[in-house]
């Protein structure tokens, strides 16, 4: 897609901020929507052009007209969220912003969603775009998802392509959402590798996330949902201590079992059904995420998209690395 105006949610958010980098970079415009002025600025210095309004909002349909593109990155992604307030973030929010699209005549909008909407906390092994959505999901974060995407497909037409992008643990540089509470979980002594860490796990650098959103700008058909990846799975401990060791932090030896991890969340399971303030260690959509193997199939998106990862591991801890090293 040549130089174009596209239209932004979740602007000031982890991967929003770095699809303004990358969009502006190739000669786009972008208008981020924004709730705040702190998110307004945190766009603006981007260079992005802020948008006050909500996702929820039915008047923003107006402030997308003469936008060639929707990407929709906006989502409520706490994994110990049980509110219904993340369902209507993820799937209300998701519903709103495509009507509005549409009735404002934008003719493409890229979804950004989650392999969240396929777990449930056994192993999902290369998992294609077609897997079936779970009938009991790990938490209401997959369900909303597993909901939106429906939501999103079924809005998609001849003249309005919605297309859905389902990365797998987005990580690199500037994230605020992961690493942060792994840092501190690790510092505080509470981080332990499940049954070892050595299950594989697919993952997405938050580059090559952006370089597939600029290939389904131009590419790939509506209606369809493609998986993002980094290339081949790789262990989980991998992964993380990689990422650990380019923040300066030694990984821990500590284990724990992933038998006992099920105990404490079906004790998680059963406060909440009794609705007791108690929260077990983990919940069973964090253990989903993170305790058994989930790798996916990215095929299609390398055949539809044409997309390529940009960055492999190895070259993204080393931007990691510097980044580090630039912040001191």
């Amino acid at each position: 897609m040549s130089s174009s105006t596209l239209f932004l949610t979740g602007g000031s958010g982890y991967v929003g901020r770095n699809l303004i980098r990358r969009l502006c970079a190739d000669g786009h415009h972008v208008r981020a929507l924004v709730r705040s002025p702190q998110a307004a600025a945190v766009v603006q210095a981007l260079g992005a052009q802020p948008v006050h309004g909500d996702l929820l909002d039915p008047g923003i349909a107006g402030a997308m007209e003469g936008c060639a593109a929707l990407i929709h990155a906006a989502a409520d992604t706490d994994h110990r969220n049980a509110s219904p307030s993340q369902w209507q973030t993820n799937v209300e929010g998701t519903r709103n912003v495509l009507t509005a699209a549409r009735t404002a005549g934008v003719s493409v909008a890229i979804v950004l969603s989650s392999e969240s909407a396929l777990t449930t906390g056994a192993p999902l092994q290369q998992a294609r775009e077609d897997h079936q959505y779970p009938a009991r999901a790990a938490g209401i974060y997959g369900a909303s998802k597993a909901e939106a995407e429906r939501v999103a497909i079924a809005l998609s037409t001849p003249h309005f392509a919605v297309k859905v992008l389902r990365p797998r643990f987005v990580w690199g540089r500037d994230n605020t959402t992961a690493m942060p509470y792994l840092l501190q979980a690790v510092r505080s002594g509470r981080f332990a590798w499940i049954d070892g860490g050595h299950y594989l796990t697919s993952s997405t650098h938050v580059d090559n996330l952006a370089e597939a959103v600029c290939c389904a700008l131009t590419r790939g058909a509506g209606g369809r949902v493609y998986h993002i990846c980094d290339g081949a799975p790789v262990p989980f401990r991998r992964l993380i201590g990689a990422q650990l060791l380019a923040y300066g932090v030694k990984p821990p030896e500590k284990q724990v079992p992933r038998a006992l991890l099920r105990v404490f969340i079906g004790l998680d399971d059963l406060f909440r059904r009794l609705r007791l303030p108690l929260r077990a260690p983990m919940t069973r959509q964090e253990f989903a995420s993170s305790a058994v193997e989930v790798t996916l199939d990215d095929s299609r998106a390398r055949s539809e998209l044409r997309y390529r990862p940009a960055v492999t591991l190895e070259a993204g801890i080393a931007m990691l690395q510097r980044q580090v090293a630039e912040q001191g």
